[in-house]
């Protein structure tokens, strides 16, 4: 792709968030990269570093409030690994290329020459420097919007078991300090074509609780299965708590 100049770099980045920035200025330092302004010191450009500090702050905000929505019964701990798969460079970097982020940025020469439009810490960097350009020129609502469309997929993902966060392992540990005994799994359908097969599973935990989940396979079906019977069991032992 043919390098853009500062201002199309701003246009396109507006049209890639459906918003335009109240102040230029911040569109156009969420897009400079700091090799850029230190080649281009004749143009007065801010670097997109301190927003980047203010975005990675916006970002784990956004992400933490969704989390705490989407799982009301997990603890501070729970909710921190599951953050942790979410936003980190290698995830925050593929949103980056999946929006095209890459071919916006302003790049130093020795940066470009290096690759840096496809450095996973660069795109990572210059997302959140967008996110930090977002909050201050549109606010948190919008942040939230942006969050709900970016990372839409990955929070799915977590809710629905196929993020790599171990809940029958979870479900195993709680059951053996309830009941000293082990979940118990049990297919109950499998449908569709061989190449979209959806799998249905039961977990039984003693006589209390039971609970059933799909899957594009066995073993994502029985990982959100487990994250279900999971927040029933946390619920059910809440409740038998004196007030």
């Amino acid at each position: 792709m043919e390098k853009l100049s500062p201002l199309e770099s701003v246009t396109a980045l507006e049209a890639k968030l459906g918003m335009a920035f109240a102040n230029s200025a911040l569109g156009l330092a969420a897009v400079t990269h700091k090799s850029y302004s230190n080649e281009h010191r004749e143009l007065s450009a801010s670097d997109n570093e301190r927003l980047e500090f203010l975005g990675d702050a916006v970002v784990d905000l956004a992400i933490s409030h969704r989390l705490m929505e989407q799982f009301p019964s997990a603890t501070e701990g729970e909710l921190s690994k599951l953050r942790a798969l979410i936003v980190n460079e290698e995830g925050l970097a593929r949103i980056a290329r999946r929006i095209g982020l890459g071919d916006l940025l302003l790049l130093g020469r020795g940066e470009e020459l290096t690759g840096g439009r496809q450095k996973n810490s660069v795109l990572a960097d210059g997302l959140e420097a967008v996110f930090g350009a977002v909050y201050l020129s549109a606010g948190w609502d919008k942040v939230l919007q942006l969050v709900d469309r970016l990372f839409g997929e990955a929070l799915e993902g977590v809710a629905q078991g196929r993020s790599g966060y171990d809940y029958k392992t979870r479900l195993q540990e709680q059951v053996q300090l309830r009941l000293r005994q082990a979940p118990r799994y049990r297919v109950l359908s499998e449908t569709g074509p061989a190449h979209e097969r959806v799998f249905e599973v039961e977990v039984t935990v003693g006589e209390d609780v039971t609970a059933r989940a799909t899957g594009r396979s066995k073993k994502e079906a029985e990982q959100a299965a487990a994250r279900k019977a999971s927040v029933l069991i946390s619920d059910l032992d809440k409740a038998k708590l004196p007030d």
